[in-house]
């Protein structure tokens, strides 16, 4: 695990450049989370890296290990596409699970909507801000009435783990967002965005559902997790237009999340058509 010399960029020199944007306290962390027979073992802060996922992946080591970044230079979502933030001005971290024998592999589908469920309900503890989910992996807060993504969820393989990233925006002004239709908790009104509580929260709330998810098995509606996401699924109810590989695409009400964890859509045609995340290049409103 070799983070990139801060020194590097030089916003990254003095971590108290702005004082809206303290450093995170990683002694403080690692009192408040990491404790005997809990899920998380291990918890780094590094200043300024290229991905938490690939190095997280490339670490190997036990579950439980948590890997926080002040900076991502080539931080990736889904597709390989980019997540870039200034420093500091939100949470960028993976963490490393292993299912263990007990869940089905082809249960493990379930891991990123896991900690979308995870992450949203306790943004909205913790930060005062509804947060909604749109499938399979974004985190949605609203802006001026109207929904802006401010966090995205990727999960990897790695051998007989999954490392799950996520990255979320929290003091992004608005001349800072990379994309229009990009948003943050701050712009959304959040009541909190120290950056630490609202770490501890999502860390807590991840290993209390995954541990519940592994108890099960990995069934989703045992545990409940297929009923959660599908309460905060704000995709559900839409037409909507999946973009698949070759140009193709698919246009129907998102009517349900299945038990693989895959977006049903029903067709002009009547037909019930289950999409995966796999599948498709891009999900978007119909007509947009």
């Amino acid at each position: 695990m070799t983070p990139s010399d801060a020194s590097e960029n030089p916003r990254s020199e003095n971590p108290w450049s702005d004082l809206d944007r303290p450093p995170l306290n990683a002694n403080a962390l690692r009192r408040a989370l990491l404790r005997p027979g809990g899920l998380w073992t291990s918890l780094d802060v590094v200043s300024r890296t290229g991905s938490t996922n690939t190095d997280l992946v490339a670490a190997g080591g036990p579950e439980g290990a948590v890997l926080v970044a002040e900076e991502q230079s080539a931080g990736r979502g889904r597709l390989d596409r980019t997540w870039s933030a200034p420093p500091r001005s939100g949470l960028f971290f993976s963490v490393r699970l292993v299912p263990g024998p007990g869940v089905p592999v082809e249960r493990w589908g379930w891991l990123p909507l896991l900690a979308g469920v995870a992450t949203a309900t306790a943004l909205s503890r913790a930060a005062g801000v509804d947060t909604a989910l749109k499938w399979p992996n974004d985190l949605l807060v609203t802006v001026d009435g109207e929904e802006r993504k401010a966090g995205g969820i990727l999960a990897e393989r790695s051998g007989d783990a999954v490392v799950v990233g996520i990255g979320l925006n929290v003091t992004l002004r608005a001349d800072e967002l990379p994309v229009p239709q990009a948003g943050s908790l701050a712009l959304a009104g959040a009541e909190v965005t120290d950056r630490d509580p609202l770490l501890r929260a999502v860390l807590r709330n991840l290993a209390d559902l995954y541990e519940a998810w592994r108890a099960a098995g990995g069934d989703p509606a045992a545990c409940r997790l297929q009923e959660m996401y599908t309460a905060g699924c704000a995709t559900l109810g839409r037409t909507v237009r999946a973009e698949l590989p070759g140009g193709r695409e698919l246009v129907g009400e998102a009517v349900a999340v299945d038990g693989d964890g895959r977006l049903v859509l029903a067709t002009a045609e009547g037909v019930r058509q289950p999409v995966g995340a796999g599948d498709i290049v891009h999900l978007r409103a119909a007509g947009s």
